[in-house]
């Protein structure tokens, strides 16, 4: 009997955990997709991967790129990702011989707006790294936390997965794992140095208070069951929301707009391209070069300095 749709899911899934060492976001995110596309599939009286050509997946995207589920037309950037997974998802059933071609091959991505990052001037992420104030644990590690992400242009998910042990002796440099684990060198400016000693100090004091280890670098600052466990993403929003109020800034700053101002002010001051895509992880220069477009009144200030009739 011909292996179904959900079989081949359940196959690919676990390729993307184990192999390409996906990011649990990625790995909802192409499971979501596929299950979608398999209800539809099966609407159609496709159960097996082999019944699938390339005219029921260019109905399937018509389908939801319009709305027939319902749900409204679908942003570009939606698309894009259904049939990433879909090229995704057969290509690795053809290079596993559970079909003849790949019908996937000929779906064409919808062009897509890149709307430039949103980044914080250096004056206002001044602010955001004043605005954790005392002594106490939480503000300690709420400052070495946010200069961390601005120092190192580090993602959120490396920055909470992050283990002490990660950290060189002199807290001036920080080894994370990217995406598909890749690993990379992150380094400390000197104010995110000194807030990391100071927060270790911190850190340890309330281990030992609690006679307990943990390998986490961030810890949650929770009393009773559940203390000082390995700080979510969720929470880190949760704290930068707070912090941002009270330095009077944007509320829908993320964590990736600390991301995106450390690589933005980086190419303001001259730092070479190839570098900053080395800082950020990037596996292609082209996702830097995004950055390079934020700030027209620097281009026009260089515009005027080099050209000799500016």
């Amino acid at each position: 009997m011909a292996e179904t749709l959900y079989e081949s899911l359940e196959d690919f899934i676990a390729h993307l955990r184990g192999v390409r060492c996906a990011s649990a976001h990625t790995v909802k995110a192409y499971e979501t997709d596929l299950i979608q596309f398999i209800e539809f599939a099966r609407s159609r009286r496709a159960k097996s991967a082999g019944a699938v050509d390339t005219l029921l997946l260019r109905e399937y995207v018509r389908h939801y790129r319009g709305g027939g589920d319902g749900q409204g037309a679908r942003a570009k950037s939606s698309m894009a990702r259904k049939i990433s997974a879909l090229r995704a998802f057969f290509r690795f059933l053809l290079e596993r011989d559970r079909v003849e071609t790949n019908p996937a091959a000929a779906l064409r991505q919808p062009r897509r707006d890149r709307p430039l990052p949103r980044f914080l001037d250096e004056a206002a992420v001044e602010r955001l790294l004043a605005a954790p104030q005392g002594d106490a644990f939480a503000a300690l590690r709420d400052r070495a936390l946010l200069e961390l992400l601005y120092s190192t242009g580090a993602r959120l998910a490396e920055v909470v997965g992050a283990d002490v042990a990660d950290l060189d002796g002199s807290c001036e440099s920080l080894r994370v794992r990217g995406k598909g684990k890749k690993e990379r060198l992150c380094v400390l400016g000197g104010p995110a140095a000194s807030a990391m000693r100071r927060y270790l100090e911190a850190r340890a004091a309330r281990l030992k208070a609690a006679r307990r280890a943990e390998h986490a670098l961030f810890l949650n600052d929770r009393r009773g069951p559940g203390c000082l466990r390995r700080l979510t993403d969720r929470s880190v929003r949760r704290l930068l929301k707070a912090h941002l109020a009270q330095a009077g800034l944007d509320p829908a700053t993320s964590p990736h707009t600390l991301r995106h101002s450390f690589a933005t002010h980086l190419l303001n001051r001259g730092a070479n391209l190839r570098l900053v895509q080395e800082f950020l992880g990037h596996q292609h220069v082209t996702t830097t070069q995004i950055y390079t477009h934020v700030d027209a009144r620097r281009l026009k200030e260089t515009y005027r300095r080099a050209h000799p009739r500016a």
